[in-house]
């Protein structure tokens, strides 16, 4: 169903002008070849662009409403203008599609409105539901590895300071400072030596027994 509104009055269209943000209007006559023409361009962006209150796009027919058209200085036919409340903003005389088009499109833009619908292409959000960005905000709490982020302690906080400031130390004291600092005993990658078994007295290398469990006759 079409959204142009027919002008029968010159109260009706006043009362638009005034109602309306962006009025568009096609001043026309029955008898003009190049009105027909340029019709179905006019109805296209009428049923495509049209919003109450926002934008009207209006027929006056210039012989039945003489008056309308002759206080705005139509002279011509087709002529489109478009106006923003009661004030003129552009004028489009004869039948070209391009113009008007462009026309419209323009005063669209100043209106603020886009074709119905168009506010609704992008998905929207549901309650309890997870937004196009909710994987990107999940995937960045993760570092590389997949490991998660590693927490603050004060206590590895300042043991990496007595670390460092072990190491310099040693290194400034030596001779050779990258042999200390690979030598000291506050290098962390320095290989441990494996502790020495505890050794019982009047017994001859090997490990140690068990203190504990049960004692057999060998052990008397």
């Amino acid at each position: 169903m079409s959204a142009t509104v027919n002008i029968a009055s010159e109260s009706q269209w006043r009362g638009i002008l005034g109602s309306s943000a962006i009025t568009v209007a096609d001043f026309y006559a029955d008898w003009c070849s190049p009105c027909k023409m340029i019709a179905p361009t006019f109805e296209s962006l009428s049923t495509k662009y049209s919003k109450p209150g926002k934008i009207t796009f209006c027929k006056v027919n210039v012989d039945n409403q003489q008056s309308v058209a002759s206080s705005h200085q139509v002279t011509a036919m087709p002529t489109f203008i478009i106006f923003k409340g009661s004030s003129e903003l552009q004028r489009v005389r004869g039948a070209d599609s391009r113009s008007l088009t462009d026309a419209v499109e323009k005063a669209v833009k100043l209106a603020g409105t886009s074709a119905a619908g168009a506010s609704f292409q992008t998905p929207g959000r549901t309650l309890g539901g997870g937004g196009g960005s909710a994987p990107s905000a999940r995937a960045g709490a993760r570092t590389l590895g997949g490991r998660g982020r590693p927490s603050f302690s004060v206590f590895n906080f300042f043991n990496a300071i007595l670390t460092f400031f072990g190491l310099y130390i040693v290194s400034l004291l030596s001779f050779d400072p990258y042999k200390a600092a690979e030598n000291s005993d506050f290098n962390l990658n320095k290989p441990r030596a494996p502790p020495k078994p505890i050794q019982v007295p009047g017994q001859r290398g090997g490990a140690a027994r068990p203190s504990g469990g049960v004692r057999t006759l060998a052990d008397l």
